[in-house]
């Protein structure tokens, strides 16, 4: 339903209401229902004539003919206002800030993030360095997948203690 509807049907009705009673109480509820009908009839107009061209009538229709300007106007309003220099300076200053007292936290993030693909790549590059030729002596590759589990863990250890480091949340 139209909200706009619906509240000139209420101070209509509070009109109706005011017609009906007697005394001081018609006077209060006529003068509530005709000071809300009339706020409310020209508001609806005003509205009304903004958007919607009348003819004879002067101004109507002014957002649709001056859309392009209002567009502009409120976009310049907003980049100076609220996007200057000065806020955005003031802005990202409180920023650094905060993050001064306050630490990020990555553990989640670390716990939940495979670190396979680094247990491989230290598995190759040790398969292609000096080391090589020791390893396939004492069984190859699978001489070295056993320590895959403890090496996962002490790399989210290692990768914990660098996250939380003073060093590293300053530059974060």
């Amino acid at each position: 339903m139209n909200k706009s509807l619906l509240t000139n049907a209420i101070a209509a009705s509070f009109i109706l209401a005011g017609m009906a009673s007697v005394g001081q109480v018609k006077e209060i509820l006529l003068a509530i229902g005709m000071f809300a009908l009339a706020g409310g009839i020209t508001n609806w107009l005003a509205i009304h004539m903004l958007f919607e061209k009348v003819p004879g009538l002067y101004g109507s229709g002014v957002v649709v003919a001056r859309f392009e300007e209002f567009k502009s106007g409120i976009h310049g309003l907003v980049m100076e206002q609220f996007f200057s220099q000065e806020n955005l300076d003031r802005f990202f200053a409180e920023m650094v800030t905060e993050d001064e007292h306050h630490t990020l936290d990555f553990s989640q993030v670390i716990e939940e993030t495979d670190l396979t693909p680094a247990f491989d790549g230290l598995v190759e590059t040790i398969v292609n360095s000096s080391f090589g030729g020791m390893l396939a002596m004492v069984g190859g590759e699978e001489a070295i997948t056993p320590l895959k589990d403890p090496f996962i863990l002490k790399m989210k250890k290692a990768l914990n203690e660098v996250a939380h480091s003073p060093s590293f949340q300053h530059s974060v």
